[in-house]
C-alpha cells in the first residue's frame, strides 16, 4: 500500500511547519521546563486557530471534523519542534469521549488533560489545565488534582488526580480513544527521532576531528544510515495506522501497536546516536539537543509502555 498526502493534508504540513519554525518553540519549551507557561499557551491558542485541537472533533453526531491522517501530521510537527503542552489528551483522547460543551471548549482552545489508567495514571499538565478528567471502568469524572510530579522531561508535570465527580454522560469508548492518543504519540516520536536525526547531521557536517569532518568517517555514516532506516519504517506503519483507524478493534489496536512500537524504537535509537555523535556537548541542558532528548525518552513510555504495546501485537497475531 502506498501513501501520500492529498494536496490539503500536504498543505496543512507546510503550513504547521512554517508556523511552528517561526515560533521559537524551544524558548516555550524552556520557558514551560521553568514552570513560565505564558509563550507555549500563545502557541497553543495559535495551533487552535489553525484548527489543530479541532481536528477529531465531529461536524456532525455521526462523523469526525477530520480523519487520523490529518493528526498524525499535526502531531508529527508538534514532535518536530519540541512544542510543549498536553496536546494528546485535548487533541485526540478527550474528543473521542466528551459530548457538549467540553467538547467544543476543547475546539475552541480550552487547556484539558486527563488521566486514564493503567497505562496513563497521570493526567499531564494537569496544574495548568483547565478542564482535568479522569476515564476509568466507572466512566468519565472531572477530578481535582493532588501532587504534581515531574517527569524525566523537565515540560511534563505528571499530575495525580484526587477527587472526582461522575458525569452523567453517554459510555465512552475509551478503547478507540487510548488508540488514537497512542498514535499521536508514535507520530510525535517520528518527528522528535527526525529532528534530532536532521540536528545531528548539520552537526557532524561541521564539528572537525584529527583535520577531518566527523561526518566523513564510515563509523558515523552508517550510525546515521541507521536511524534513517529505522525513521523511514515506522513511518509507513504510522500512515497504515491512521488510515486504518476506524477499523476494526482488533486490528486497529495493532496497527496502533505496531506503529508505537516501531516509532519509540526509531526514535531512541536516533536518541542515542545522536547523544553519541554529539560528544560531550550533547549531555549539556544548554544544548537544545536535551530538549529533543529528554521528550524522547518520556513519550517511549506515554499511552503504552513497548512491553504493552508488544503483548497486544502478539495477542492479536497469535491469539496468545
Amino acid at each position: 500500500m502506498r501513501f501520500v498526502h492529498t494536496e490539503e493534508q500536504t498543505d496543512f504540513a507546510r503550513t504547521l511547519d512554517r508556523l511552528l519554525t517561526g515560533a521559537d518553540t524551544v524558548a516555550a519549551a524552556r520557558a514551560w521546563a521553568e514552570g513560565e507557561t505564558a509563550p507555549g499557551l500563545a502557541l497553543w491558542h495559535t495551533l487552535a486557530e489553525q484548527g489543530v485541537h479541532a481536528l477529531l472533533v465531529p461536524e456532525e453526531a455521526d462523523g469526525m471534523g477530520a480523519s487520523a491522517v490529518e493528526l498524525v501530521i499535526a502531531f508529527e510537527a508538534l514532535g518536530r519542534h519540541a512544542v510543549p503542552g498536553p496536546y494528546v489528551e485535548s487533541a485526540a483522547y478527550l474528543p473521542h469521549v466528551l459530548t457538549g460543551d467540553p467538547l467544543s471548549s476543547l475546539a475552541a482552545g480550552a487547556v484539558a488533560t486527563v488521566a486514564a489508567p493503567p497505562q496513563t495514571p497521570y493526567a499531564l499538565d494537569a496544574d495548568i489545565a483547565e478542564h482535568v478528567f479522569l476515564i476509568d471502568d466507572s466512566g468519565i469524572a472531572t477530578a481535582e488534582v493532588g501532587q504534581v510530579k515531574q517527569s524525566i522531561d523537565p515540560t511534563r508535570r505528571l499530575g495525580v488526580l484526587t477527587g472526582r465527580s461522575v458525569l452523567d454522560a453517554p459510555p465512552v469508548d475509551s478503547a478507540a480513544a487510548f488508540d488514537l492518543a497512542a498514535l499521536a504519540t508514535a507520530a510525535q516520536l517520528l518527528g522528535a527521532g527526525e529532528r534530532i536525526l536532521a540536528d545531528s547531521v548539520t552537526y557532524v557536517k561541521q564539528r572537525k576531528q584529527f583535520g577531518r569532518e566527523i561526518g566523513s568517517y564510515q563509523a558515523i555514516k552508517h550510525q546515521l544510515a541507521d536511524v534513517q532506516i529505522a525513521l523511514a519504517f515506522a513511518r509507513p506503519l504510522i500512515d497504515g495506522a491512521a488510515v486504518g483507524a476506524t477499523g476494526s478493534p482488533g486490528d486497529r489496536a495493532r496497527d496502533v501497536s505496531a506503529a508505537k512500537i516501531a516509532a519509540a524504537d526509531a526514535a531512541y535509537l536516533a536518541s542515542r546516536v545522536g547523544l553519541q555523535v554529539h560528544g560531550a556537548i550533547g549531555y549539556t541542558a544548554e544544548f537544545d539537543l536535551s530538549l529533543w532528548l529528554l521528550k524522547v525518552r518520556a513519550l517511549v513510555t506515554a499511552w503504552g509502555t513497548p512491553a504493552f504495546h508488544r503483548q497486544r501485537v502478539l495477542t492479536n497475531l497469535v491469539g496468545a
